[in-house]
């Protein structure tokens, strides 16, 4: 995740919290598709890479490059299988500058929007238009707004339960608040351990640019779309899309 949002979010900052994440945010569509984008690479950017799920699978690439600002993410990143081969870099994502460029430059789980303001995603983007090869790829996911994938995070549509390995079972749900005016989208996350009663809980902020407000930040930034998704399944952008999803390189 980024500090744009995460500077206090203890979703991603606290271990007790942390531990869950993978429950719910683990392999999907997302990564695998990622993977298949990374074929062939010889050196990747994760910007906000969190607990390294997605790095610490790709023994194929072999320079592999993790930033995120949570300490706890990046320790449980560290503590996989085949996280000894990744660099590892607890950093803000809008400021990172490292003496390299990449084959490839992503961010999966829509961490594109934990950065609130456009200040922050144009930063952001400068940061990927940085540390491009001339002949690299990005990619990265937002969720549509016009979807309002927000309406089905209110405790009973989200309630759902989840096996942790070493706390058992565990029932999780959000509750959220969509703000018209700005486009942010206030959630709450609860996991309940139901062995014991504990409950655990974090406030997070995301937004919701919409598409042509994202293309235009890529052009800006030097960088250009060769390609616009709809989903994880490959089809293209448009009309009932719930994901924006860019595919380009360098303008």
């Amino acid at each position: 995740m980024t500090p744009a949002a995460a500077e206090d979010d203890r979703l991603y900052r606290d271990a007790a919290l942390a531990r869950f994440y993978d429950l719910d945010n683990g392999w999907a569509a997302d990564l695998a598709y990622c993977k298949g984008l990374a074929e062939g690479a010889r050196s990747l950017l994760d910007l906000g890479c969190g607990t390294g799920i997605f790095l610490a699978a790709l023994s194929q690439v072999p320079r592999r490059v993790g930033v995120d600002p949570a300490r706890a993410m990046l320790d449980i990143a560290r503590s996989r299988d085949g996280g000894d081969a990744v660099t590892w870099i607890e950093g803000d994502a809008r400021r990172f500058r490292r003496d390299e460029t990449f084959d490839l430059v992503v961010l999966t789980g829509h961490a594109f929007q934990v950065f609130l303001t456009a200040d922050d995603q144009r930063a952001l983007l400068a940061t990927v238009a940085a540390h491009l090869a001339p002949e690299g790829r990005f990619i990265f996911d937002s969720r549509e707004p016009r979807a309002e994938a927000w309406r089905d995070w209110t405790p009973e549509p989200s309630r759902r339960r989840i096996a942790h390995p070493d706390l058992g079972a565990v029932e999780a749900w959000n509750d959220a608040r969509h703000d018209a005016a700005t486009g942010i989208v206030a959630y709450e996350t609860h996991y309940r351990v139901l062995a014991t009663g504990e409950t655990f809980s974090a406030d997070s902020r995301i937004a919701f640019p919409p598409q042509p407000r994202i293309a235009e930040m890529i052009e800006a930034a030097g960088l250009t779309v060769e390609r616009w998704l709809g989903d994880w399944q490959g089809r293209p952008y448009g009309e009932g899309a719930r994901e924006i999803i860019p595919i380009g390189r360098l303008l």
